[in-house]
This record gives C-alpha cells, sequence and structure tokens, in this order.
C-alpha cells in the first residue's frame, strides 16, 4: 500500500492496516519542498513498536531527480527491507541503484545484499526490458506495474475494459516468473468501486500476478482474498499430493485416479499452493504475537 511520507496522519493510520507492504512514498505523490521531511518522518516512522511485521520498502526518487543518494543513504537503516525504485526503463538503472546501495552497505556495515529493491515497471520501454530490469540484479525481489505512467508513455488511453494495459500485464508476468520474481498488479484506479476491484483481481490472478498495489485501504480485505488460497484449492492441493504420493508407490510417475490427472506440473502448483498457505499462516502468528 503507497502511503506519501509527508503525510503524518496518513503514516499513522497506515500502522492499523492490514498490508504486507507499506510502499513509504517520497516520489510522486511528495512535493519538492517536502522530500527531506519525508525521509525524516520515515527515519521515525521505521522506529515504530506497533509496525507488526509490515515490511517497509520507501519509493525513491529515479536516478535522474538529484534526490536518488539522499534518498538511498539516509534510508539505508535498520527497519527498511529494501526499496521501490520507479521509472525503470532498463537494467542498466537497477544495475545502478544495485551498486549503489552496495557502496553504501560497505560504507555503514550492513552485509551486502542487504536491502533489496522492487522495480517500477511504468514505461514502455521497461515492458520491453522486462527480463533485462528483473535480471540486472539479485536484490530484485518483485517488480511492479505502474499502469498510468505506462499508458502515458504509451501515448493511449486507459479504457474501461483495461484493453491498453493488457499486453503489458501479461508481459511484466511473463518476464518476471521466468526470472523467478514476483509480479505485483498495478493499482486499481476506480477506488470506490469494489465490484470492478473484483473483477481486476480475478484477472490478475489469471494471469499469474502474486500481488497488487493498493492506494486505498478499503481495498485490502477483497486484494487478500483473492491472492490468498481458497478453501477448495488448498483441498485440491492436499488431494494432489497424497494421490501423487500413492501413485509414485505404485511405481507411475503420471497417473489417473478416480478420475483425476496426477503429474509432475499439477503437484508443482499443489506444492505452490500449500506453501503460500502455510506463509500466510506464519504471518498470522506473528501478528498475534
Amino acid at each position: 500500500m503507497f502511503v506519501p511520507a509527508h503525510n503524518q496522519k496518513l503514516l499513522d493510520s497506515a500502522v492499523r492496516r492490514d498490508a504486507d507492504v507499506l510502499l513509504l512514498d517520497i516520489e510522486d505523490s511528495v512535493p519538492f519542498s517536502e522530500k527531506q521531511h519525508s525521509r525524516d518522518n520515515i527515519i521515525e516512522f521505521v522506529k515504530r513498536p506497533d509496525l507488526n511485521y509490515k515490511l517497509l520498502f520507501p519509493r525513491v526518487n529515479d536516478r535522474e531527480s538529484g534526490e536518488l543518494l539522499r534518498d538511498a543513504y539516509q534510508l539505508t537503516i535498520e527497519g527498511i527491507t529494501g526499496f521501490m525504485y520507479p521509472k525503470a526503463t532498463k537494467g542498466e538503472d537497477i544495475y545502478f541503484f544495485g551498486k549503489l546501495l552496495e557502496t553504501i552497505e560497505y560504507e555503514k556495515g550492513f552485509p551486502i545484499g542487504t536491502f533489496k529493491i522492487i522495480p517500477l515497471i511504468e514505461t514502455a520501454g521497461a515492458v520491453i526490458n522486462i527480463k533485462e530490469i528483473c535480471s540486472a540484479c539479485s536484490r530484485v525481489i518483485a517488480v511492479a506495474f505502474g499502469c498510468e505512467d505506462y499508458v502515458t508513455d504509451l501515448q493511449g488511453k486507459h479504457d474501461a475494459e483495461g484493453q491498453s494495459i493488457m499486453t503489458a500485464r501479461n508481459l511484466i508476468s511473463i518476464g518476471a516468473r521466468s526470472c523467478g520474481v514476483l509480479p505485483i498488479d498495478t493499482v486499481h484506479i476506480k477506488v470506490h468501486d469494489l465490484e470492478d476491484l473484483e473483477k481486476n483481481l480475478l484477472l490478475s490472478r489469471n494471469l499469474g500476478f502474486e500481488g497488487m498495489l493498493v492506494l486505498n485501504p478499503k481495498e485490502l480485505p477483497l486484494v487478500h482474498q483473492y491472492y490468498s488460497p481458497t478453501k477448495e484449492e488448498i483441498k485440491w492441493a492436499e488431494e494432489m499430493i497424497d494421490l501423487a504420493k500413492e501413485a509414485q508407490l505404485e511405481g507411475k510417475g503420471v497417473a489417473v485416479k478416480d478420475d483425476k490427472f496426477i503429474g509432475p506440473p499439477m503437484v508443482k502448483m499443489a506444492k505452490a499452493i500449500l506453501s503460500k498457505r502455510d506463509l500466510i499462516q506464519r504471518k498470522s502468528i506473528q501478528y498475534l504475537e
């Protein structure tokens, strides 16, 4: 969930929201005069005892802004997991930022690789270069899609049906997954239209996205619902694992049992579903503690 870091009221509110990652923004939503104030706010924010294991990723300013060095140097601190890098257009942008973080880590005494990167894909060039961006630096753990800047760069129109961003969504998800990186879908700009959000979440999951950028806390319950395994999916996954074990005992790599096809791809999918379930359960236990 994006949180403008110059707005103390929104920072206080964000702590109470059930977002997995807080994107503490010091880029587009923050006026130039408030950049340093935003950095100071983040330095204080990470000290809060009520963060409940939320991951903190400031969205820094890009390398052409003149602010990136200040952002990176001041915010490579305990409590920050990594950074969202905006307006990445090619792998070189991410390689440069990764090397900057490496230099700062060395100077400050952090283990090299401590701070992770989430590139924000906001241009036509970035979509074309998605694999290059995902593989430019081992710090990249996810990539996120920024649809509004993308459509502007494309000189297109963000139509109600989402046709103008469909190709980009496909390519980002495919490119990220091919590099072992998590794809995060674009924000839902009609923040008060939960019916439309639900439609987009269903499509997003079908396209292979692992999560979604959120602007408004009211969207969070539906986002969690759609990116979490359902009871039916968990039951199916457990059944697939059991049937696969039976098939293995019978000396079969692929089998059909009770009209169900069991093969390596099905088993791999089942394991991924159960792994996600376990991760969510561990997070819930941490929250209760």
